[in-house]
């Protein structure tokens, strides 16, 4: 059961004009400039999956460390991690550990790494307005799938910091009407990370069952 971070199906979009956003652009140029000099970083996050009709209304927090192509996050009971060649997705409540190939993960699903740089690839962009949260100016910035017809995604929704070219906020909507809502809490740069945080130990998790998934 991988769904960790998943992105969740979203709707077709159809949308009038396509070309990516100058203004746009520049500002997650910049966010992405900054995060890329950082040889690692750590994160704190909060989430809320929402939805009217269902009822469901699931809130959880989760912390990441990223390191090159290696990530590592916990998020409620399950774990996620890679370093770089494989990644194992540890569903506590199955007692089960997912081992797939790093290359070959699930273009939706969503990793410490991806959620702070999903505007690289796959997406076109364009700048909605300014705002304020929490009292700090930010930038509204919606991206949209270049394929939608290959992929599930509908619109994603990014709020950056205007003084500090931050990321804080990521909304995903869904066919459905869910919202999944990521709330930035707290960003560590180039902190002291060692690569075996990045590798399965199954002396961690006795009584877990591996299932290769490739």
């Amino acid at each position: 059961m991988k769904f960790l971070f998943t992105l969740l199906a979203f709707v077709s979009l159809s949308f009038m004009s396509f070309g990516q956003d100058a203004k746009a652009q520049a500002i997650l140029d910049k966010v992405s400039a900054k995060i890329k000099s950082h040889s690692s970083f750590y994160i704190e996050f909060s989430s809320n999956v929402k939805n009217s009709s269902t009822g469901i209304d699931e809130s959880q927090t989760g912390k990441g460390w990223v390191k090159g192509d290696k990530y590592y996050a916990s998020f409620g009971d399950n774990t996620i991690m890679s370093n770089g060649l494989k990644t194992w997705t540890i569903v506590k409540e199955e007692k089960s550990v997912y081992e797939t190939d790093a290359d070959e993960e699930d273009e939706e699903s969503i990793n410490p790494k991806r959620l702070m740089t999903i505007w690289e690839s796959g997406f076109k962009n364009k700048y909605n307005k300014e705002t304020t949260m929490n009292g700090e100016a930010v930038h509204v910035i919606y991206l949209y799938p270049k394929n939608p017809k290959s992929v599930d995604y509908h619109t994603i929704i990014l709020y950056i910091s205007k003084a500090k070219n931050d990321l804080k906020k990521v909304l995903m909507k869904t066919k459905d009407g869910t919202r999944m809502t990521y709330r930035l809490t707290k960003y560590t740069a180039n902190p002291t990370v060692n690569d075996s945080k990045f590798v399965f130990d199954q002396k961690k998790y006795p009584g877990y069952t591996v299932i290769k998934d490739y």
